[in-house]
């Protein structure tokens, strides 16, 4: 088709084949009002994952609770985390992604009152309101991926992760400041409701997505769709070396910072501030990361998201050997900037290969696997050290965070993050 435009001054005219552009596509992604909805929303709802370990261990400061009753609720959490990753990806390829995140996000905001009153009254039901806010934060993290989907067009979606990543990593730095000054003046319940202030924008304030294609009235049940969607996470075969690599690099040197870190900075340099430099540089590291990858597109994106997963490898590498301070941190920052190199391609690659109706349930396997898993390589690499050694074991997880996206990298599809030619 052509279109002939002929202008006002001088006679003369412009055929436009085709199509007629009426408007240009934004170059940014922080021009779109729906895309600022979505990152507001996601970003209240981290800062609410966030906070409430960090207001329940003030809360063991001021002697509202124990270290023990501390270590119930988050463990009940993590369980309640567990549980809704699968079930929060299934619905929300079943329902409207957005309500989901609706539904999420609301029973996250419900149960904050409920945990409020039972810190003074019941450890149970505190409990059960700690299993309930879990449960609310694995079910949207699945249903906030395939919305990000729905939103915002393919070729901005890099730029959209990274933005979404870089406000999660500005509230890492700058939110336990902020919480702890805020504590000088107002109490640890009124600091929790406003957790559940968080949840219930994270509820409320996300745009609808693209909706959801007409689904038959008769479904298999919850766990035959999980594992449909596992049978389309095993036909990209670039995902699941991905998913193995990263779940091997955050079982043990995540592991490695959350339990050794700490003793080498009192044993080995007698001072606290090593671990205070080292968390601060991991995070600058990951900001600076967040910025580099959401305007770089390499080639091999693949391969260079892998590389910057394996920079991990160092962290144990620094607590193994005798060295300087500075080159600890130093280790800390690369740390950091590689996790962002892989996120955000990572994310990306897996929001515009996967089939969209089966996006969040392999969203939920992500999750379920990566963080899921965490907290088992925590509470082992403490035995394996009072077993083993911690220079064995800080050499092993060295080995594991270096070798396995090594591996992962040998899939041929793991280049490019695709199976496409």
């Amino acid at each position: 088709m052509k279109i002939v435009i002929r202008s006002r001054g001088r006679g003369s005219m412009r055929t436009l084949d085709n199509a007629v552009r009426i408007r240009p596509e934004p170059r940014s992604v922080l021009r779109s009002v729906a895309f600022l909805r979505l990152w507001t929303g996601t970003t209240a709802s981290g800062m609410a994952t966030w906070a409430l370990p960090f207001i329940l261990g003030l809360a063991v400061l001021d002697r509202s609770l124990t270290a023990v009753q501390l270590g119930i609720l988050l463990a009940v959490r993590t369980v309640g985390f567990l549980a809704a990753v699968p079930v929060g990806g299934v619905l929300a390829d079943r329902h409207s992604r957005r309500q989901v995140v609706f539904w999420s996000g609301l029973t996250g905001a419900l149960a904050t009152p409920v945990m409020v009153l039972g810190l003074d009254r019941s450890l149970a039901l505190a409990a059960v309101a700690a299993a309930v806010m879990g449960a609310g934060q694995g079910a949207c993290r699945p249903a906030f991926q395939a919305l990000t989907a729905e939103v915002v067009a393919e070729p901005l979606r890099q730029q959209a992760n990274a933005a979404i990543t870089l406000a999660v990593r500005v509230t890492t730095l700058v939110a336990p400041s902020l919480t702890a000054l805020l504590a000088l003046a107002v109490s640890i319940p009124m600091l929790l409701l406003g957790v559940g202030v968080l949840w219930l924008a994270a509820a409320l304030i996300p745009p609808a997505g693209a909706g959801r294609p007409d689904t038959p009235a008769a479904r298999p049940g919850i766990l035959a769709e999980f594992v449909d969607g596992v049978r389309e996470a095993r036909r990209h075969p670039w995902f699941l070396a991905g998913l193995g690599a990263l779940t091997a690099v955050i079982a043990t040197g995540y592991s490695a910072t959350g339990v050794v870190l700490p003793l080498v900075s009192r044993d080995r340099y007698d001072t606290g501030a090593v671990l205070a430099a080292a968390m601060t540089a991991y995070t600058l590291g990951a900001l600076a990361g967040a910025v580099l990858v959401g305007r770089w597109h390499p080639p091999a994106q693949g391969w260079t998201a892998l590389a910057g997963l394996a920079l991990y490898g160092f962290v144990p590498l620094s607590l193994l050997l005798p060295v300087h301070p500075v080159l600890l941190v130093s280790a800390y920052v690369l740390a950091g900037l590689g996790i962002e190199l892989f996120n955000v391609p990572w994310f990306t690659a897996t929001q515009r290969e996967v089939d969209p109706t089966k996006l969040a349930r392999v969203s939920s396997l992500d999750f379920l696997l990566s963080y899921g898993l965490a907290p088992v390589g925590l509470a082992l690499i403490a035995p394996a050290i009072d077993r083993f050694g911690a220079a064995a074991v800080l050499a092993a997880c060295a080995v594991a965070c270096f070798a396995a996206p090594a591996a992962a990298a040998l899939v041929p599809s793991s280049r490019r993050f695709s199976v496409r030619p």
